[in-house]
Protein backbone atom coordinates (compact mmCIF):
# COMPACT_ATOMS: atom_id res chain seq x y z
CA UNK A 1 0.00 0.00 0.00
CA UNK A 2 1.08 3.15 -0.69
CA UNK A 3 1.10 7.08 1.02
CA UNK A 4 -0.86 8.72 -1.78
CA UNK A 5 -0.62 12.09 -0.79
CA UNK A 6 3.02 11.76 0.25
CA UNK A 7 3.02 10.57 -2.82
CA UNK A 8 2.03 13.25 -4.74
CA UNK A 9 2.90 16.28 -2.87
CA UNK A 10 6.31 15.52 -0.59
CA UNK A 11 8.08 12.83 -2.58
CA UNK A 12 8.97 14.12 -5.59
CA UNK A 13 10.58 17.08 -3.22
CA UNK A 14 13.00 14.72 -1.98
CA UNK A 15 16.55 15.15 -3.76
CA UNK A 16 15.81 17.99 -5.77
CA UNK A 17 17.99 21.25 -5.51
CA UNK A 18 15.65 23.48 -7.62
CA UNK A 19 14.36 26.20 -5.42
CA UNK A 20 10.97 25.60 -3.29
CA UNK A 21 10.97 28.46 -0.87
CA UNK A 22 11.90 32.10 -0.74
CA UNK A 23 11.81 33.11 3.33
CA UNK A 24 11.63 37.45 3.91
CA UNK A 25 15.12 37.66 4.60
CA UNK A 26 15.56 36.48 0.57
CA UNK A 27 17.32 33.43 1.75
CA UNK A 28 16.71 30.67 -0.61
CA UNK A 29 14.99 26.60 1.17
CA UNK A 30 15.66 24.09 -1.37
CA UNK A 31 13.30 21.55 -2.05
CA UNK A 32 15.29 18.70 -1.02
CA UNK A 33 16.73 20.53 2.09
CA UNK A 34 12.95 21.16 2.58
CA UNK A 35 12.32 17.17 2.55
CA UNK A 36 15.20 16.35 4.51
CA UNK A 37 13.45 18.53 7.59
CA UNK A 38 10.41 17.00 6.62
CA UNK A 39 11.87 13.06 7.29
CA UNK A 40 13.49 14.05 10.42
CA UNK A 41 10.44 15.63 11.70
CA UNK A 42 8.86 12.15 10.79
CA UNK A 43 11.29 10.28 12.62
CA UNK A 44 11.00 12.53 15.36
CA UNK A 45 7.25 11.66 15.60
CA UNK A 46 7.52 7.81 15.24
CA UNK A 47 10.54 8.66 18.30
CA UNK A 48 7.82 10.27 20.40
CA UNK A 49 5.13 7.38 19.89
CA UNK A 50 3.19 8.79 17.62
CA UNK A 51 1.67 6.74 15.33
CA UNK A 52 -1.01 6.48 12.52
CA UNK A 53 -4.36 7.90 13.38
CA UNK A 54 -2.57 9.61 16.70
CA UNK A 55 -3.25 13.87 16.78
CA UNK A 56 -0.49 16.37 16.18
CA UNK A 57 -1.69 19.73 17.37
CA UNK A 58 0.24 22.82 16.29
CA UNK A 59 0.58 26.04 17.42
CA UNK A 60 3.15 27.81 15.89
CA UNK A 61 4.03 30.75 14.01
CA UNK A 62 4.46 30.24 10.13
CA UNK A 63 7.85 28.80 9.06
CA UNK A 64 9.07 26.18 6.75
CA UNK A 65 9.26 24.34 9.73
CA UNK A 66 5.02 24.15 10.55
CA UNK A 67 4.76 23.46 6.57
CA UNK A 68 7.71 20.31 7.26
CA UNK A 69 5.22 19.23 10.36
CA UNK A 70 2.31 19.09 7.68
CA UNK A 71 4.40 16.58 5.47
CA UNK A 72 6.31 14.96 8.48
CA UNK A 73 2.80 14.27 9.90
CA UNK A 74 1.14 12.93 5.96
CA UNK A 75 4.11 10.64 5.91
CA UNK A 76 4.17 8.97 9.78
CA UNK A 77 -0.11 8.78 9.25
CA UNK A 78 -0.77 11.17 12.34
CA UNK A 79 -3.47 13.57 11.86
CA UNK A 80 -2.52 17.33 11.26
CA UNK A 81 -4.81 19.97 14.21
CA UNK A 82 -3.47 23.19 13.07
CA UNK A 83 -4.49 26.20 15.60
CA UNK A 84 -4.45 29.48 14.88
CA UNK A 85 -1.81 30.95 16.83
CA UNK A 86 -4.04 33.66 18.24
CA UNK A 87 -5.94 31.07 20.44
CA UNK A 88 -5.39 31.48 24.64
CA UNK A 89 -4.98 28.41 26.78
CA UNK A 90 -8.43 28.23 27.78
CA UNK A 91 -9.37 27.89 23.68
CA UNK A 92 -6.40 25.26 23.19
CA UNK A 93 -7.88 23.47 26.29
CA UNK A 94 -11.28 22.44 24.30
CA UNK A 95 -9.52 21.07 21.17
CA UNK A 96 -7.01 19.23 22.74
CA UNK A 97 -9.34 17.70 24.85
CA UNK A 98 -12.05 17.22 22.28
CA UNK A 99 -9.11 15.85 19.29
CA UNK A 100 -7.49 13.58 22.64
CA UNK A 101 -3.73 14.86 20.90
CA UNK A 102 -1.12 13.20 21.60
CA UNK A 103 1.72 15.51 20.99
CA UNK A 104 1.14 19.44 20.76
CA UNK A 105 3.96 21.61 19.03
CA UNK A 106 4.20 25.56 20.47
CA UNK A 107 6.34 28.60 19.51
CA UNK A 108 9.78 28.17 21.82
CA UNK A 109 8.47 31.22 23.60
CA UNK A 110 5.02 29.56 24.90
CA UNK A 111 6.66 27.05 26.44
CA UNK A 112 6.35 27.79 29.80
CA UNK A 113 2.73 29.29 29.38
CA UNK A 114 1.47 26.41 28.48
CA UNK A 115 3.19 23.70 30.48
CA UNK A 116 0.20 24.04 32.95
CA UNK A 117 -2.03 23.01 30.87
CA UNK A 118 -0.49 20.64 28.94
CA UNK A 119 -0.05 18.90 32.45
CA UNK A 120 -3.33 18.64 33.06
CA UNK A 121 -4.70 17.29 29.83
CA UNK A 122 -1.81 14.55 29.79
CA UNK A 123 -0.54 15.57 26.50
CA UNK A 124 3.30 15.91 25.46
CA UNK A 125 4.00 19.59 24.82
CA UNK A 126 7.26 19.88 22.60
CA UNK A 127 8.44 23.23 21.18
CA UNK A 128 8.91 23.99 17.68
CA UNK A 129 10.67 26.32 15.47
CA UNK A 130 14.52 27.63 15.97
CA UNK A 131 15.82 26.72 19.26
CA UNK A 132 12.92 24.18 19.95
CA UNK A 133 12.91 20.70 21.24
CA UNK A 134 11.35 19.13 19.12
CA UNK A 135 13.87 20.81 16.18
CA UNK A 136 16.58 19.44 18.37
CA UNK A 137 15.49 16.15 18.60
CA UNK A 138 14.81 15.88 14.79
CA UNK A 139 18.61 17.34 13.94
CA UNK A 140 19.86 13.79 15.96
CA UNK A 141 17.74 11.77 13.88
CA UNK A 142 18.24 10.65 10.13
CA UNK A 143 17.25 12.48 6.93
CA UNK A 144 15.36 9.41 5.50
CA UNK A 145 12.36 8.11 6.29
CA UNK A 146 10.02 5.32 4.57
CA UNK A 147 6.26 6.70 4.68
CA UNK A 148 3.40 4.56 6.61
CA UNK A 149 1.13 3.15 3.99
CA UNK A 150 -2.07 5.00 4.04
CA UNK A 151 -5.36 4.56 1.56
CA UNK A 152 -7.67 7.25 0.45
CA UNK A 153 -10.08 7.28 3.15
CA UNK A 154 -7.61 7.78 6.04
CA UNK A 155 -7.93 10.78 8.11
CA UNK A 156 -5.49 13.29 7.12
CA UNK A 157 -6.05 16.78 9.27
CA UNK A 158 -8.63 17.94 11.44
CA UNK A 159 -9.77 21.35 10.78
CA UNK A 160 -12.24 23.35 13.38
CA UNK A 161 -14.93 25.20 12.46
CA UNK A 162 -15.36 28.80 13.60
CA UNK A 163 -18.08 27.49 16.34
CA UNK A 164 -20.33 30.91 15.96
CA UNK A 165 -23.52 28.60 16.76
CA UNK A 166 -22.20 26.20 19.35
CA UNK A 167 -19.33 24.31 20.08
CA UNK A 168 -16.57 24.04 17.63
CA UNK A 169 -16.54 21.02 15.49
CA UNK A 170 -13.52 19.31 14.30
CA UNK A 171 -13.90 18.38 10.46
CA UNK A 172 -12.15 14.87 9.32
CA UNK A 173 -10.53 15.22 5.87
CA UNK A 174 -8.87 12.31 4.20
CA UNK A 175 -6.22 12.03 1.81
CA UNK A 176 -8.87 11.26 -0.92
CA UNK A 177 -10.59 14.93 -0.28
CA UNK A 178 -7.19 17.14 0.21
CA UNK A 179 -5.61 15.13 -2.77
CA UNK A 180 -8.37 15.68 -5.14
CA UNK A 181 -8.87 19.20 -4.43
CA UNK A 182 -5.28 20.01 -5.29
CA UNK A 183 -5.40 17.92 -8.74
CA UNK A 184 -8.40 20.29 -9.36
CA UNK A 185 -7.39 23.49 -8.87
CA UNK A 186 -3.56 23.12 -10.41
CA UNK A 187 -5.37 21.91 -13.09
CA UNK A 188 -8.13 24.60 -13.31
CA UNK A 189 -5.76 27.46 -12.48
CA UNK A 190 -2.82 26.05 -14.63
CA UNK A 191 -0.41 25.69 -12.39
CA UNK A 192 3.11 24.58 -13.50
CA UNK A 193 6.55 24.31 -12.40
CA UNK A 194 7.55 28.00 -13.60
CA UNK A 195 5.19 29.21 -11.17
CA UNK A 196 6.06 31.53 -8.11
CA UNK A 197 3.14 32.08 -5.82
CA UNK A 198 3.60 34.64 -3.10
CA UNK A 199 2.29 33.46 -0.13
CA UNK A 200 0.86 35.59 2.84
CA UNK A 201 -1.42 33.92 4.46
CA UNK A 202 -1.81 31.92 7.32
CA UNK A 203 -1.11 28.21 7.58
CA UNK A 204 -3.52 27.21 10.21
CA UNK A 205 -6.38 27.80 7.75
CA UNK A 206 -7.45 25.58 4.46
CA UNK A 207 -7.05 28.80 2.53
CA UNK A 208 -3.03 28.97 3.01
CA UNK A 209 -2.43 25.72 3.59
CA UNK A 210 -4.64 23.52 1.56
CA UNK A 211 -5.15 25.73 -1.37
CA UNK A 212 -2.12 27.67 -1.66
CA UNK A 213 0.49 25.21 -0.09
CA UNK A 214 -0.71 21.90 -1.42
CA UNK A 215 -1.23 23.43 -5.44
CA UNK A 216 2.57 24.86 -5.05
CA UNK A 217 3.81 21.45 -3.57
CA UNK A 218 1.85 19.02 -6.75
CA UNK A 219 2.52 21.44 -9.07
CA UNK A 220 6.17 21.45 -7.56
CA UNK A 221 6.52 25.51 -8.49
CA UNK A 222 8.12 27.74 -5.67
CA UNK A 223 6.66 30.00 -3.05
CA UNK A 224 7.95 33.12 -1.49
CA UNK A 225 6.77 32.47 1.87
CA UNK A 226 6.01 35.57 4.34
CA UNK A 227 4.89 35.14 7.94
CA UNK A 228 2.37 37.70 7.13
CA UNK A 229 0.01 40.58 4.63
CA UNK A 230 2.69 43.21 5.12
CA UNK A 231 2.67 46.54 2.79
CA UNK A 232 6.17 46.68 2.19
CA UNK A 233 7.07 43.80 2.13
CA UNK A 234 4.88 42.33 -0.88
CA UNK A 235 5.41 45.49 -2.95
CA UNK A 236 9.36 44.22 -2.22
CA UNK A 237 8.52 40.51 -3.44
CA UNK A 238 6.45 41.32 -6.33
CA UNK A 239 8.71 41.42 -8.68
CA UNK A 240 9.38 37.78 -8.01
CA UNK A 241 6.13 36.59 -8.27
CA UNK A 242 3.85 34.71 -10.93
CA UNK A 243 0.87 34.24 -8.82
CA UNK A 244 -0.81 35.46 -6.03
CA UNK A 245 -3.26 34.26 -3.38
CA UNK A 246 -5.61 36.30 -0.79
CA UNK A 247 -8.42 37.12 1.35
CA UNK A 248 -10.14 40.56 -0.28
CA UNK A 249 -8.53 42.44 2.24
CA UNK A 250 -5.19 42.09 0.73
CA UNK A 251 -6.53 43.56 -2.24
CA UNK A 252 -8.22 46.64 -0.73
CA UNK A 253 -4.68 47.24 0.92
CA UNK A 254 -2.60 47.15 -2.48
CA UNK A 255 -5.59 49.28 -3.84
CA UNK A 256 -5.27 51.82 -0.60
CA UNK A 257 -1.17 52.09 -1.83
CA UNK A 258 0.19 54.16 -4.78
CA UNK A 259 2.94 51.73 -5.72
CA UNK A 260 0.32 49.38 -7.23
CA UNK A 261 0.10 50.17 -10.99
CA UNK A 262 -0.15 48.10 -14.17
CA UNK A 263 3.81 47.96 -14.09
CA UNK A 264 3.45 46.87 -10.76
CA UNK A 265 1.98 43.70 -12.06
CA UNK A 266 2.48 43.26 -15.55
CA UNK A 267 4.31 40.38 -15.50
CA UNK A 268 1.59 38.48 -13.09
CA UNK A 269 0.13 35.35 -14.18
CA UNK A 270 -2.34 35.00 -11.71
CA UNK A 271 -4.37 36.22 -8.80
CA UNK A 272 -7.15 34.50 -6.76
CA UNK A 273 -9.35 35.75 -3.94
CA UNK A 274 -11.45 33.52 -0.94
CA UNK A 275 -12.10 33.30 2.37
CA UNK A 276 -14.38 36.13 2.11
CA UNK A 277 -16.36 37.56 -0.32
CA UNK A 278 -14.79 40.22 -2.90
CA UNK A 279 -16.47 42.91 -3.16
CA UNK A 280 -17.78 43.73 -6.60
CA UNK A 281 -16.23 47.26 -6.08
CA UNK A 282 -12.77 46.09 -5.35
CA UNK A 283 -13.12 43.26 -8.32
CA UNK A 284 -13.89 46.71 -10.93
CA UNK A 285 -11.30 49.15 -8.81
CA UNK A 286 -8.69 46.38 -9.81
CA UNK A 287 -8.87 45.42 -12.93
CA UNK A 288 -9.08 48.70 -14.26
CA UNK A 289 -6.33 49.35 -11.77
CA UNK A 290 -3.83 46.57 -12.98
CA UNK A 291 -5.39 45.19 -15.80
CA UNK A 292 -6.28 42.21 -14.13
CA UNK A 293 -9.40 40.29 -13.05
CA UNK A 294 -9.21 39.11 -10.09
CA UNK A 295 -10.33 35.17 -9.79
CA UNK A 296 -12.65 34.02 -7.44
CA UNK A 297 -13.60 30.86 -5.74
CA UNK A 298 -15.62 29.75 -3.00
CA UNK A 299 -14.81 27.35 -0.56
CA UNK A 300 -15.32 25.81 3.27
CA UNK A 301 -13.47 24.17 6.57
CA UNK A 302 -15.46 21.01 5.68
CA UNK A 303 -15.12 21.03 1.43
CA UNK A 304 -11.98 22.80 0.50
CA UNK A 305 -12.60 24.43 -2.50
CA UNK A 306 -15.66 24.00 -4.19
CA UNK A 307 -16.38 26.77 -7.11
CA UNK A 308 -14.26 28.95 -9.04
CA UNK A 309 -14.82 31.69 -11.73
CA UNK A 310 -13.04 30.20 -15.07
CA UNK A 311 -8.84 30.74 -15.88
CA UNK A 312 -9.80 31.56 -19.16
CA UNK A 313 -13.57 33.33 -19.80
CA UNK A 314 -15.22 35.56 -18.16
CA UNK A 315 -14.53 36.40 -13.91
CA UNK A 316 -17.88 37.91 -13.20
CA UNK A 317 -17.96 40.25 -10.13
CA UNK A 318 -20.03 39.16 -7.25
CA UNK A 319 -19.94 35.53 -8.11
CA UNK A 320 -18.03 32.98 -7.49
CA UNK A 321 -17.92 30.84 -11.08
CA UNK A 322 -19.09 27.32 -11.81
CA UNK A 323 -18.49 24.24 -9.62
CA UNK A 324 -14.99 22.73 -9.51
CA UNK A 325 -14.71 19.09 -11.84
CA UNK A 326 -15.57 16.15 -10.04
CA UNK A 327 -18.20 18.45 -7.67
CA UNK A 328 -21.61 18.35 -8.42
CA UNK A 329 -23.55 21.30 -6.60
CA UNK A 330 -27.26 22.10 -6.09
CA UNK A 331 -29.57 24.93 -5.44
CA UNK A 332 -32.12 23.06 -2.76
CA UNK A 333 -34.86 24.17 -0.76
CA UNK A 334 -33.89 24.48 2.47
CA UNK A 335 -36.30 22.14 4.23
CA UNK A 336 -37.08 19.34 1.68
CA UNK A 337 -34.23 19.16 0.17
CA UNK A 338 -36.00 19.09 -3.18
CA UNK A 339 -34.22 21.12 -6.06
CA UNK A 340 -35.00 24.50 -7.01
CA UNK A 341 -34.75 25.89 -10.57
CA UNK A 342 -31.76 27.83 -11.95
CA UNK A 343 -32.39 31.36 -11.03
CA UNK A 344 -34.36 30.54 -7.38
CA UNK A 345 -32.26 31.27 -4.15
CA UNK A 346 -31.85 28.14 -1.75
CA UNK A 347 -29.40 26.28 -0.13
CA UNK A 348 -26.22 25.49 -1.54
CA UNK A 349 -25.77 21.38 -1.42
CA UNK A 350 -22.48 19.62 -2.59
CA UNK A 351 -21.14 15.96 -2.88
CA UNK A 352 -17.50 14.73 -4.45
CA UNK A 353 -14.30 14.03 -3.31
CA UNK A 354 -13.04 17.05 -1.54
CA UNK A 355 -16.58 17.06 0.56
CA UNK A 356 -15.30 15.93 4.36
CA UNK A 357 -15.87 12.41 6.27
CA UNK A 358 -17.86 13.96 9.00
CA UNK A 359 -17.60 16.25 12.46
CA UNK A 360 -14.74 14.33 14.96
CA UNK A 361 -17.03 12.80 17.36
CA UNK A 362 -20.34 13.83 16.30
CA UNK A 363 -22.11 11.41 14.66
CA UNK A 364 -25.61 13.03 15.32
CA UNK A 365 -24.34 16.69 13.41
CA UNK A 366 -22.77 14.98 10.86
CA UNK A 367 -25.75 12.85 9.68
CA UNK A 368 -27.88 15.98 10.47
CA UNK A 369 -25.83 17.82 8.14
CA UNK A 370 -26.00 15.81 4.96
CA UNK A 371 -29.22 14.37 2.97
CA UNK A 372 -29.89 11.02 1.93
CA UNK A 373 -28.25 11.07 -0.97
CA UNK A 374 -25.04 12.29 0.24
CA UNK A 375 -25.20 15.80 -0.96
CA UNK A 376 -23.54 18.27 2.07
CA UNK A 377 -25.70 21.21 3.18
CA UNK A 378 -23.38 24.02 3.34
CA UNK A 379 -25.48 26.68 5.49
CA UNK A 380 -24.99 28.91 2.47
CA UNK A 381 -27.74 30.39 0.27
CA UNK A 382 -27.16 31.19 -3.26
CA UNK A 383 -28.50 31.04 -6.63
CA UNK A 384 -27.53 29.64 -9.97
CA UNK A 385 -27.85 32.48 -12.26
CA UNK A 386 -28.69 32.01 -16.05
CA UNK A 387 -24.95 31.93 -17.22
CA UNK A 388 -24.36 29.04 -14.87
CA UNK A 389 -22.57 31.14 -12.36
CA UNK A 390 -22.50 30.56 -9.05
CA UNK A 391 -24.03 33.61 -6.82
CA UNK A 392 -23.48 33.33 -2.67
CA UNK A 393 -26.77 35.21 -1.14
CA UNK A 394 -25.24 34.71 2.43
CA UNK A 395 -25.59 31.99 5.31
CA UNK A 396 -28.94 30.45 5.94
CA UNK A 397 -27.93 31.88 9.66
CA UNK A 398 -28.18 35.43 8.75
CA UNK A 399 -31.41 34.84 6.18
CA UNK A 400 -34.31 37.76 8.01
CA UNK A 401 -37.36 37.10 8.53
CA UNK A 402 -39.05 40.46 8.67
CA UNK A 403 -42.88 40.36 9.01
CA UNK A 404 -42.93 36.86 7.80
CA UNK A 405 -41.30 38.22 4.46
CA UNK A 406 -37.55 36.24 3.53
CA UNK A 407 -35.13 38.79 3.27
CA UNK A 408 -31.27 37.76 1.77
CA UNK A 409 -28.86 40.37 3.31
CA UNK A 410 -26.64 40.25 0.37
CA UNK A 411 -28.85 41.76 -1.85
CA UNK A 412 -29.22 45.01 0.46
CA UNK A 413 -25.60 44.91 0.68
CA UNK A 414 -24.84 45.01 -3.16
CA UNK A 415 -27.11 48.21 -3.24
CA UNK A 416 -26.00 49.42 -0.09
CA UNK A 417 -22.48 49.39 -0.89
CA UNK A 418 -23.47 50.97 -4.40
CA UNK A 419 -24.28 54.26 -2.25
CA UNK A 420 -21.87 57.51 -1.66
CA UNK A 421 -19.90 58.09 0.93
CA UNK A 422 -20.61 53.98 1.85
CA UNK A 423 -17.20 51.69 1.91
CA UNK A 424 -19.14 48.35 2.77
CA UNK A 425 -22.08 47.57 4.19
CA UNK A 426 -23.28 44.24 6.33
CA UNK A 427 -26.74 43.70 7.26
CA UNK A 428 -28.17 42.00 9.97
CA UNK A 429 -31.81 41.20 11.10
CA UNK A 430 -32.14 41.91 14.92
CA UNK A 431 -35.20 41.46 17.02
CA UNK A 432 -38.24 43.74 16.71
CA UNK A 433 -41.21 43.58 18.85
CA UNK A 434 -43.55 44.01 15.58
CA UNK A 435 -41.82 42.56 12.82
CA UNK A 436 -39.79 39.35 14.68
CA UNK A 437 -36.69 40.74 13.01
CA UNK A 438 -36.06 43.66 11.52
CA UNK A 439 -33.49 44.83 8.86
CA UNK A 440 -30.75 46.52 9.94
CA UNK A 441 -28.00 48.05 8.24
CA UNK A 442 -24.39 48.71 9.44
CA UNK A 443 -21.95 50.73 7.46
CA UNK A 444 -18.79 51.81 7.36
CA UNK A 445 -18.32 55.38 6.03
CA UNK A 446 -15.33 57.18 3.67
CA UNK A 447 -16.55 60.02 6.20
CA UNK A 448 -17.32 60.11 9.71
CA UNK A 449 -21.47 61.29 9.02
CA UNK A 450 -22.84 59.82 6.39
CA UNK A 451 -26.18 61.12 4.73
CA UNK A 452 -28.72 58.39 6.44
CA UNK A 453 -31.56 60.19 4.69
CA UNK A 454 -29.83 60.13 0.91
CA UNK A 455 -29.17 56.51 1.44
CA UNK A 456 -32.59 55.72 2.24
CA UNK A 457 -34.03 57.84 -0.45
CA UNK A 458 -31.57 55.85 -3.03
CA UNK A 459 -32.86 52.43 -1.70
CA UNK A 460 -36.54 53.71 -2.31
CA UNK A 461 -36.84 52.71 -5.65
CA UNK A 462 -34.33 49.90 -5.57
CA UNK A 463 -35.71 47.63 -2.72
CA UNK A 464 -39.60 46.63 -2.00
CA UNK A 465 -40.24 48.45 1.27
CA UNK A 466 -40.05 44.98 3.94
CA UNK A 467 -36.03 45.13 2.88
CA UNK A 468 -35.18 48.32 3.02
CA UNK A 469 -33.77 49.18 6.76
CA UNK A 470 -35.47 50.01 9.89
CA UNK A 471 -32.25 51.58 11.31
CA UNK A 472 -28.81 52.32 10.42
CA UNK A 473 -25.40 51.64 12.67
CA UNK A 474 -22.35 53.18 11.96
CA UNK A 475 -18.77 52.05 12.62
CA UNK A 476 -15.29 53.03 11.48
CA UNK A 477 -14.92 48.75 10.53
CA UNK A 478 -16.56 45.95 10.41
CA UNK A 479 -15.62 43.28 13.05
CA UNK A 480 -13.97 40.31 11.46
CA UNK A 481 -12.22 37.24 11.95
CA UNK A 482 -8.39 35.89 10.93
CA UNK A 483 -9.65 35.54 7.65
CA UNK A 484 -11.38 38.68 7.08
CA UNK A 485 -15.28 37.29 7.03
CA UNK A 486 -17.29 39.72 8.58
CA UNK A 487 -18.49 38.41 12.34
CA UNK A 488 -22.25 38.75 12.13
CA UNK A 489 -22.95 37.06 14.99
CA UNK A 490 -21.06 39.42 16.89
CA UNK A 491 -23.01 42.41 15.40
CA UNK A 492 -26.19 40.81 16.04
CA UNK A 493 -25.05 39.60 19.98
CA UNK A 494 -23.88 43.22 20.07
CA UNK A 495 -27.20 45.34 19.01
CA UNK A 496 -29.43 42.53 20.54
CA UNK A 497 -31.24 45.04 22.37
CA UNK A 498 -31.10 48.06 19.78
CA UNK A 499 -34.88 48.47 19.13
CA UNK A 500 -35.46 47.66 22.66
CA UNK A 501 -32.95 50.95 23.95
CA UNK A 502 -34.78 52.75 21.29
CA UNK A 503 -38.69 52.50 22.81
CA UNK A 504 -37.42 53.68 26.15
Amino acid sequence: MTNPLYDALFAPQAGQDRPFMTLPGGDQLSAADFHDTLARFANALRALDVGPGERVAVQASKSPQMLAIYGAAVASGAVFLPLNSAYTPEELEYFITDCGARLLLVDPARISALTPLAEKLGVRLESLGEGGSFDALADTLPASFTPEPRSDDDLTALLYTSGTTGRSKGAMLSQRNLLSNAEALVDLWRFTSEDVLLHALPIFHTHGLFVASNVVLLSRAQMIFLPKFELDQVFAFLPQATTMMGVPTFYTRLLGDARLCRETVDHMRLFVSGSAPLLAETHREWSERTGHAILERYGMTETNMLTSNPYEGARRPGTVGHPLPGVSLRIADPESGAALPQGETGMIEVRGPNVFQGYWQMPEKTAAEFRADGYFMTGDLGMIDDQGYVNIVGRAKDLIISGGYNVYPKEIELVLDDMPGVVESAVIGLPHPDFGEAVVAVLVPDKATPDISAIESGLSDKLARYKQPKAYIVLPELPRNTMGKVQKAALRNDYAAYFKESAQ
